[in-house]
């Protein structure tokens, strides 16, 4: 099941120029294979048959293009975003790339009325691209490291292995990171910089899709100040460019959060007689910060 975070940065790379962008890198380099223009939606879902219900259920690839050149199909590419290690991993790619696979054998029926089997055939990509930042990816990367134990050596033989095409963009080189021309440079130099760090200095890199950006960085964050953000600009007619002026918005909107708390927190005091912890919140941060904590979770009464 997508999450929040999958979502977000699906409705971020599902854009063509983020797509192409992104293959580009990951793929080829660099190169410049692909243009956003060759790129066509794919299917939404496939089905897989469950052995807890007898019906088959469907299964949702989080971003999925056909990348074609003059009409023809070179390839189907799904992307899949992990926000923690996942054993079965291994089989859902296989599961989704079977599908498509599947989906290249059908029949149609011509204006004659006479019945034939389709002819087009083109390869099946899954790209897993794991967003954290704080552990290195340290589960199932094939199918045989899934199956563990439970795979008897004599039948290994006969047992077909799958790996994965796992990246890990917060473990990607600088040099990579630089690669990107789109969007996705902002999120992959974000998640750099956290592992590195700690911390993001933001880059003078211009932001193409500012609501994508941010509903990316809201969900990578837990910081839903970059949606309101992104909100009170639209309203406004004045979206940020860069990082550096989402983040000096985004810090605005905490300073002015902040400063609202503790004026009603100094009225609450005021209220019921407290002067004293008014003068000593003044000179005291730690204790203003505990006077708030106990104050937003209802703890703070009147003496």
């Amino acid at each position: 099941m997508a999450t929040e975070k999958d979502t977000a940065m699906g409705d971020l790379e599902a854009l063509n120029d983020v797509f192409a962008d992104i293959m580009n890198v990951l793929m080829f380099k660099g190169k410049a294979r692909v243009n956003e223009a060759d790129l066509e939606q794919g299917r939404e879902k496939s089905s897989y048959e469950s052995d807890q219900e007898i019906r088959l259920r469907p299964q949702y690839r989080d971003i999925h293009k056909f990348w074609k050149k003059c009409e023809v199909r070179l390839a189907y590419i799904g992307m899949e975003n992990e926000t923690a290690p996942e054993d079965d991993m291994p089989f859902r790619a296989i599961g989704y790339d079977g599908a498509a696979y599947r989906d290249q054998i059908y029949y149609y029926t011509d204006e004659e009325g006479k019945r034939h089997k389709s002819t087009e055939r083109f390869p099946v990509i899954t790209l897993v691209l794991y967003m954290g930042y704080k552990r290195r990816w340290d589960k199932a990367k094939t199918i045989y490291e899934t199956l563990g134990d439970s795979l008897d050596e004599e039948l290994k033989p006969f047992v077909h292995d799958y790996p994965i095409n796992l990246f890990e963009i917060a473990f990607l080189e600088d040099e990579d990171v630089e690669l990107f021309q789109s969007d996705f440079k902002i999120v992959a130099d974000y998640l750099v910089q956290m592992r590195k760090n700690d911390d993001y200095k933001p880059t003078p890199v211009q932001i193409k899709h500012v609501r994508e950006v941010l509903n990316a960085m809201a969900a990578l964050t837990q910081d839903t100040r970059f949606e309101e953000v992104y909100i009170e600009a639209e309203q406004k007619g004045d979206e940020p460019k860069t990082m550096s002026e989402v983040l000096d918005r985004v810090e605005n909107k905490g300073r002015k959060a902040g400063q609202l708390e503790i004026t009603k927190l100094m009225a609450f005091l005021a209220a019921n007689g407290r002067s004293d912890d008014i003068v000593k919140a003044g000179k005291d941060e730690s204790f203003l910060n505990k006077l708030l904590i106990e104050f937003n979770s209802g703890l703070l009464v009147a003496k």
